[in-house]
């Protein structure tokens, strides 16, 4: 049976820490002595990207969701990058000093790839992964999709990204920008909640006066494209992975073909893979009902792991 989903999403006051600068991150409570879950959110989302299943999850698990660098409301700039292996070193940072270990990492799309990147490199840190919609290598015989296909090529021609990227800076375009979003990831947008669809336009407007977001958006992209060139590297990362893994996907997905994610549970057997119908990139807005089912039903069948993310604490060395 599936859990019950709160009817409005209830969204945790916002929270703030310094990682070499300011790093917010929603915290959605839950027992002490329960599971910690950290969401990691993709390309172009944030940790509101969990709004819709954070508070059922937290009825029994922590559960905290950071803004990636260059997302949300954490900014890139400076120093700061936004690349796939910067972000990678930040939530490392922000699990270690922050939100404890080792903890189960729930990442979706971009998300997905660096909490692979988190387990197979820091092992020490990871008990357990949930990947959903991970971006995963694209499995060679899969068609792509016309329109994701000419975006993201576009994202690799500097000139031609900058251009695509870049929009009117006004609350209509942000409305917009937070709209089409939702088509892009969705199969069918209606089905996300409409209190959650405002939250991200909400967002979508008050970041139109941060700098520089369009240009920290594709550095991003462009570094998760070449993460994912190096197939055989990300194969071997995969095997390096040594926690129980659960593998969603929805098998409507425009951005990450499904047959990626099959051909990532044929090479690692041992991982749970499930597939949720007539759904897109993100099962987590999509479908909550099903996303919390699979994931409270994993913990389920994996007590040791779940065990292991209750006993997560922040490094004693880093404790404020």
């Amino acid at each position: 049976m599936a859990a019950a989903v709160p009817e409005q999403p209830l969204l945790p006051e916002s929270r703030w820490t310094d990682l070499d600068g300011p790093v917010h991150y929603l915290d959605f409570g839950g027992p002490a002595d329960g599971p910690l879950l950290v969401c990691v959110h993709g390309l172009g989302g944030s940790a509101l990207n969990w709004a819709a299943v954070g508070p059922t999850l937290a009825q029994t698990c922590r559960v905290v969701a950071p803004d990636l660098a260059g997302f949300g409301h954490t900014v890139g700039g400076g120093s700061r990058s936004t690349t796939v292996q910067a972000n990678q070193r930040l939530l490392h940072r922000f699990l270690v000093e922050v939100a404890g270990t080792p903890a189960i990492l729930v990442g979706n799309s971009m998300g997905g790839l660096i909490s692979i990147r988190q387990a197979a490199q820091r092992h020490d840190t990871t008990a357990g992964l949930v990947l959903v919609d991970p971006a995963l290598p694209p499995e060679p015989r899969a068609l792509p999709d016309p329109r994701v296909m000419t975006v993201f090529a576009a994202f690799m021609v500097p000139v031609v990204g900058r251009r695509l990227v870049s929009r009117p800076r006004d609350e209509a375009s942000a409305e917009k920008a937070a709209h089409d979003l939702m088509r892009l990831c969705c199969a069918d947008p209606a089905r996300v909640p409409d209190e959650v669809v405002e939250l991200h336009r909400e967002l979508a407007g008050q970041r139109l006066d941060y700098p520089d977001v369009d240009s920290e958006l594709l550095t991003a992209a462009q570094s998760l494209f070449w993460v994912l060139a190096d197939r055989r590297r990300f194969a071997a990362m995969q095997r390096a992975i040594d926690v129980p893994v659960l593998l969603l996907h929805g098998d409507r997905d425009r951005l990450i073909n499904i047959g990626a994610a099959r051909a990532a549970a044929r090479a690692n057997p041992h991982w749970q893979f499930e597939v949720a119908e007539g759904v897109g990139h993100v099962p987590q807005l999509e479908d909550p009902e099903w996303t919390i089912e699979k994931i409270l039903g994993w913990l389920a069948a994996h007590p040791d792991a779940a065990d292991v993310a209750a006993q997560a604490r922040p490094s004693v060395r880093f404790r404020r």
